[in-house]
């Protein structure tokens, strides 16, 4: 009935050449979307018709087409091939940075970024991952690729201020545009070309499968979180350069020697944290905690504008909570999700944290221009308020794992069957089976599960 497992433990040369690969693309991708982050919103004045709206707008422009596309570009890629949709997305990011670098109006830098989103890639990425990784391998698989992200984030908002003073917002775009091509690259070059492009449930959407996903209160209460997360990020970054800069004397090209320390330490902060909540089961507790420690940075700000000392300060209390939220938010949709869709949960999940970006882009430029400075910073602190009030009802999470069992000899007429025997098991909460991968999706407690019973299955 099942086949056992005789593939090493460990990852093979392939998988390893795979995720490297898949992961620096990724975060070339993303550095090339936050470079420019710490410094628009005080060089954009160089752009004719430039106000505080379409500046705002033209930093969370690219997350409208991510949103848009995003779900679409992933389908695309079972039909036409990943390498095919990855590679038109990184020409399309391309692109739009050449529009945005050849740009002398603020109109063509939103068109820029519009068509820099229009790349939707993260989709394909993670299904090309899949299919060029062992499902035992999965999690570390994903695992790397958000680690990647992490960093590039970090780098980019470093980097970022840094290469503004060296070669200009259109010397930033030009760069993207640069990364953009070696992720070509390091696609044809280095990464494998599946064998067959395989449709993996856990990570595809099922478009009937929506509804239910939006039926679902704990999945969008971590929806609504991942959405007011990038609001948040998005909002801060139009006022915050300008308040270093105006009110803090923080000289724009000495921006940069800030960020880095402060986003090592907040990276080192949040460590204990994550071990808290993972292995000792706290994660609600950390989470409304770190939800919290962006309000009172966000409050921080609107107050001590004056105060280098108390924004930075409030900075490393800003991305030491953001960092946990971001690390936290991907495992608690996956403990959240019920198997049968799983997939279409992420989908709707990874949308809204573009829809987040656009969304806070476009109401901080327009916040700033009525309210100014402190009114961009209350806005965010009033985000925290309804953010906490949308996730005190939040019942903890199960502490649950996931896994993938190959099984040899299936069909429709014994699937009721096998679900029984799994679904049996002590510890087994959930199983989905799919007969035409031949696998079934076992969610169960680590704490409760009959492991001997379940490696029978393996």
């Amino acid at each position: 009935m099942t086949q056992k497992q005789t593939t090493p433990q460990s990852m093979t040369a392939l998988e390893k050449r795979s995720i490297s690969g898949l992961s620096s693309i990724f975060a070339l991708r993303m550095l090339g979307l936050f470079m420019i982050l710490p410094v628009f919103s005080l060089a954009a004045n160089q752009y004719e018709g430039a106000t505080p709206i379409l500046i705002g707008l033209a930093i969370g422009a690219y997350g409208l087409t991510q949103a848009l596309l995003q779900i679409p570009f992933g389908m695309l890629s079972d039909r036409i091939g990943r390498k095919r949709v990855i590679t038109i997305g990184l020409l399309l990011f391309a692109a739009g940075s050449v529009v945005a670098a050849s740009a002398d109006s603020i109109y063509m830098v939103i068109a820029g970024r519009l068509l820099q989103g229009s790349g939707a890639i993260a989709a394909a990425i993670m299904a090309l991952t899949a299919d060029l990784t062992r499902d035992e391998h999965r999690t570390k698989a994903m695992a790397s690729i958000g680690i990647s992200i992490g960093l590039s984030f970090s780098i980019a908002l470093a980097s970022g201020a840094a290469l503004e003073h060296w070669i200009g917002l259109s010397g930033i775009f030009w760069a993207t545009a640069v990364l953009s091509l070696v992720g070509i690259a390091v696609l044809h070059l280095w990464v494998p070309t599946p064998v067959r492009i395989s449709s993996h449930r856990d990570l595809k959407p099922i478009p009937q499968q929506f509804m239910t996903v939006f039926r679902n209160a704990d999945i969008m209460r971590m929806v609504v979180s991942i959405m007011l997360l990038h609001s948040l990020l998005t909002i801060s970054f139009i006022a915050l350069p300008i308040a270093l800069y105006e009110h803090a004397g923080l000289a724009k090209d000495q921006q940069a020697l800030a960020y880095l320390p402060i986003l090592i330490l907040a990276f080192i902060s949040m460590v204990p944290f994550i071990i808290i909540a993972e292995k000792y089961r706290k994660m609600k507790p950390v989470f409304i905690g770190a939800i919290i420690a962006l309000g009172i940075a966000e409050l921080g700000w609107s107050q001590l504008s004056s105060s280098l000392a108390g924004m930075l300060f409030c900075l490393w209390l800003f991305f030491t909570a953001f960092n946990i939220l971001e690390a936290s938010l991907p495992s608690l949709m996956s403990k959240l999700s019920p198997l049968a869709n799983k997939g279409t949960a992420m989908g709707v999940y990874s949308s809204a944290q573009f829809i987040g970006a656009f969304i806070g882009g476009a109401s901080g430029g327009l916040i700033y221009s009525k309210l100014g400075l402190s009114g961009v910073f209350i806005a965010g602190t009033v985000i925290t308020v309804i953010w906490l009030i949308v996730i005190l009802p939040m019942r903890p999470p199960k502490h649950l794992s996931t896994r993938i069992i190959h099984l040899d000899s299936i069909s429709k007429q014994n699937t009721a069957e096998i679900a029984n025997k799994l679904n049996s098991i002590n510890g087994v909460v959930e199983t989905v089976i799919v007969v035409e991968e031949h696998v079934a999706y076992v969610k169960f407690s680590p704490d409760e599960i009959d492991s001997d019973a379940l490696d029978a299955f393996q």
